[in-house]
């Protein structure tokens, strides 16, 4: 029974730095790379960072590059992702989920999210 559990989320003022974690089970975590979207009120899903699954490399979209890191732990099965300076724009449903390509096989896995509310 695959699961992705994010926890982390709660209501932060501007300017503070909040840490998301996701516990991912069964399914081969260290084989997967893996992501972080969110979604705000009203808007479309967004990416926001996604990790290869040795966590050794990293990728983000321009406007979310160095406020945010993702990070990995393979051994403990846990993916973080580190904001910092959050921004009222910050305020969505952040989600992890399993970022490698379905034609090879690897399949599309998401968490339920955890609320970030920014105010």
């Amino acid at each position: 029974h695959v699961q992705l559990v994010e926890s982390g989320g709660r209501v932060a003022q501007p300017g503070e730095s909040l840490n998301l974690s996701c516990a991912a089970s069964g399914f081969v975590f260290r084989t997967y790379g893996m992501k972080w979207s969110r979604q705000a009120p009203g808007k479309e899903l967004e990416w926001v960072a996604t990790i290869d699954a040795r966590g050794s490399t990293t990728y983000y979209p321009p406007r979310l590059e160095g406020r945010f890191i993702i990070s990995r732990d393979n051994a403990k099965n846990t993916l973080y992702l580190q904001m910092n300076s959050l921004k009222s724009e910050d305020t969505a449903l952040y989600y992890c989920a399993t970022d490698s390509p379905v034609r090879y096989g690897y399949l599309d896995y998401w968490g339920q999210g955890t609320q970030v509310t920014v105010s």
